[in-house]
């Protein structure tokens, strides 16, 4: 069963198969490098805890549950992390993607993960279809700009709808504080708005799109 909680940001912790029993729909965040508690994964984190405050349940793919062998179309062996995945993004009713921008692009770890999609193509909802997604790139620089129109272009290959808001974040002029907190969870109130209202405009799709509660 895939553990989730209303009101607050968890990672996976059971490799078994089931829905979650709360109401609400559920966001499922997937990101960060192989450093736990990264900026990319804390600026996941935000969002996902705006998602929360707007009623959602929260499930975060981080860095831990990431590091998945490298994808290898026609292989069908798969580890429980890679199934934990596939299994939280098919259940998902919309998801926050972050990404450091690695070179100007999507880094290898969260575009491996995304390429397990493929498990997804004969689903009822195959890859993301039907789902928003909200796009978050952080980089040291103005990078993440150009990073940022890779992972939207990455987002609608697999069919899915990024939110109007997507964030590019400047770590070079931004601290990504380490808590889950909506409010304060940057040094840049501007940054702060942006982040909450991808989390929130992720809600508001998913509840147009998947009637809940």
């Amino acid at each position: 069963m895939l553990e989730t909680n209303q009101g607050s940001v968890l990672s996976v912790e059971d490799p078994g198969v089931g829905a979650p029993a709360d109401t609400g729909p559920l966001i499922v965040g997937i990101g960060g490098t192989v450093r736990s508690g990264s900026s990319t994964e804390r600026a996941v984190r935000a969002v996902l805890a705006a998602s929360a405050a707007a009623g959602a349940r929260t499930l975060l793919l981080g860095a831990e549950e990431l590091q998945l062998p490298l994808y290898a179309p026609g292989e069908s062996l798969r580890t429980p992390a890679a199934r934990r995945l596939v299994e939280a993004v098919s259940l998902a009713d919309g998801l926050v993607i972050g990404t450091p921008a690695y070179h100007g692009g999507v880094s290898g770890l969260v575009k491996n993960a995304l390429d397990y999609l493929e498990d997804l193509r004969e689903d009822a909802r195959p890859y993301l279809h039907g789902r928003a997604v909200g796009c978050v790139v952080t980089a040291r620089g103005t990078q993440a700009a150009s990073t940022l129109a890779g992972l939207r272009s990455v987002v609608h290959a697999l069919r899915g709808w990024p939110t109007p808001l997507g964030v590019a974040v400047n770590t070079e002029s931004v601290t990504l504080a380490s808590d889950d907190s909506v409010g304060g969870s940057t040094g840049d109130p501007r940054l702060t708005a942006q982040l909450a209202t991808v989390g929130r405009q992720v809600v508001e799709f998913a509840r147009m799109r998947t009637p809940v509660g």
